[in-house]
């Protein structure tokens, strides 16, 4: 039985985001949600909770069907409550005496600890505060579950433990995925939309497999196009010739008969259908200067702390060298970004950290998950313009490449989106044209395009990297070293897989 019927349904903004959808959603549907950065995916949840009104086409829903929204962000009247208010303040009034205890079933479900619960979400980690939204949705005991970009700051241990818990949900509630995550696609997902301005395919297949499906669809169209304009463009020259053999016979037969060529021509060129073309959002590109150098940087058992001095690990003798693309493993907490932040540190100035020895022809590009290297209040055109003494014209052309638009290039980089934030933080790494990549969390914001492109650019240019990610799939496609920290020491790993299924294990 449908819970929520789409007919036709299309949402336009300055450009048509999608159009013609129609969809059914019902018991046992997990469905993801996928498409471009800014092209519908939030749009969409949002219609289909009623928040907002589609262009065109309609939504039927079930009489009485509670839709729970799980949004990004976390609203600022909400950043001073504790985790257990935001979720008990969820509960209608009149429940909120006689049912408390719902709130504590939820918490547990998600695994919350107890002196984790009485916090104020503004002193949570953005991991935490996911949960608590996720938990003051859940709450409610909605018919239907959307959730938009769930994964958004948690760690690998946290999405295995999202995945748990959406799997162990009742199959009677459908769950709509608005993500990123391709992994996480794959392991909590059976249907999947690829949201699209003219036509968004759907296939009953998580997002691997339906993304090859995707594929083949869209080389079995291109295919067809090709040969229907071939088709016309023959039966337009058939048509040319018996035009000419008519005027010069005077053969009504030969004029009705390149009347009806051509007819068919143009039936045909109109009903064709090309293959869907996705508008970029920005081109990743990178580069690498290269050294002669093969060791880049050398480890002597130098001590990561916490800022008061306490012992994270140790990271015992090790070398980084040309063609090493080294990913850190490890929980939360561990000391991968700090780790990271050391090497920054000892390349900016070297000999300023203590057992870690640069190379001199060593330089870096580093990106850490605030993105800090762009600064929020400067804007995309005087920093690129000023950084790398670019004249305006070319600064535009590489912003708009990297797909900063005209009207955004002198707004302040704060206001960009996080997609768009991600692609000028690569446009800055290019033009500083380094010879090796200090990457925390790079994949934050990025779309799969993106996200592909960013390994993909890693490969082709053999860039050597040091990078902490807990986006599973970039972890596989780019890695050829893997180090793990845990027990306050780094080792090296084959690679890695048992570290997914010790994160996964861990919470289960």
């Amino acid at each position: 039985m449908a819970l929520i019927s789409l007919k036709s349904l299309g949402v336009t903004m300055s450009a048509p985001l999608f159009s013609n959808l129609d969809l059914t959603i019902g018991a046992g549907d997990r469905l993801g949600l996928v498409a471009a950065n800014g092209r519908g995916k939030s749009t969409l949840l949002k219609c289909l909770t009623g928040e907002l009104e589609p262009t065109t086409g309609d939504i039927t829903r079930s009489r009485g069907l509670r839709v729970g929204h799980v949004e990004q962000s976390v609203p600022e009247a909400l950043l001073d409550r504790s985790f257990h208010q935001i979720v008990a303040d969820a509960l209608p009034v009149e429940q909120r005496d006689s049912e408390l205890w719902r709130v504590d079933v939820v918490l547990d479900s998600l695994d919350v600890p107890e002196e984790m619960r009485g916090r104020p979400m503004r002193a949570l980690s953005g991991g935490w505060q996911r949960q608590a939204l996720i938990a003051r949705v859940w709450v409610t005991d909605p018919d239907v579950l959307l959730l938009d970009e769930p994964t958004n700051h948690l760690d690998l241990a946290k999405i295995s433990q999202l995945e748990t818990w959406l799997n162990a949900l009742p199959r009677e509630v459908p769950v709509i995925i608005a993500s990123h995550d391709r992994a996480f696609l794959d392991a909590v997902t059976n249907r999947t939309l690829f949201l699209r301005p003219e036509e968004s395919p759907v296939f009953a297949l998580p997002y691997s497999r339906a993304r090859e499906a995707l594929d083949e669809l869209d080389a079995s169209t291109a295919r067809k196009f090709e040969r229907d304009m071939k088709v016309a463009q023959q039966l337009r020259k058939q048509a040319a010739k018996l035009n000419n053999i008519g005027i010069n016979s005077g053969s009504d037969l030969l004029t009705v008969k390149t009347k009806q060529l051509k007819e068919r021509a143009e039936k045909l060129q109109d009903a064709a259908v090309a293959a869907h073309r996705e508008r970029s959002a920005g081109a990743i590109r990178l580069a690498n200067r290269g050294t002669h150098a093969k060791v880049l940087i050398t480890l002597e058992d130098p001590a990561v702390e916490t800022p008061d001095g306490t012992l994270l690990f140790r990271t015992g003798k090790r070398h980084i060298c040309q063609d090493d693309r080294i990913v850190l493993l490890g929980r939360n907490g561990v000391g991968k970004s700090r780790f990271i932040a050391m090497i920054r540190s000892a390349i900016a100035e070297p000999g300023s950290v203590e057992n870690i020895k640069v190379t001199p022809s060593t330089v870096l590009g580093y990106s850490d998950q605030a993105l800090s290297g762009i600064g929020g209040d400067d804007t995309p055109l005087a920093m690129v313009s000023r950084r790398f003494e670019a004249g305006e014209q070319r600064a535009r052309s590489l912003l708009a490449g990297a797909g900063v638009a005209i009207e955004m290039q002198e707004k302040k980089i704060g206001a960009l989106s996080g997609g768009q934030r991600s692609r000028l933080m690569m446009l800055v790494l290019r033009l500083i044209n380094p010879n090796f990549y200090l990457l925390d969390e790079p994949t934050n914001h990025l779309d799969i395009d993106g996200q592909e492109a960013l390994e993909e650019e890693l490969l082709k240019h053999q860039a050597s990297c040091l990078l902490a990610s807990h986006d599973r799939s970039f972890i596989r496609a780019v890695g050829n070293r893997f180090w793990l920290i845990e027990k306050r020491r780094l080792i090296e790993v084959d690679g890695p897989e048992e570290f997914f299924r010790a994160a996964a294990e861990t919470e289960r």
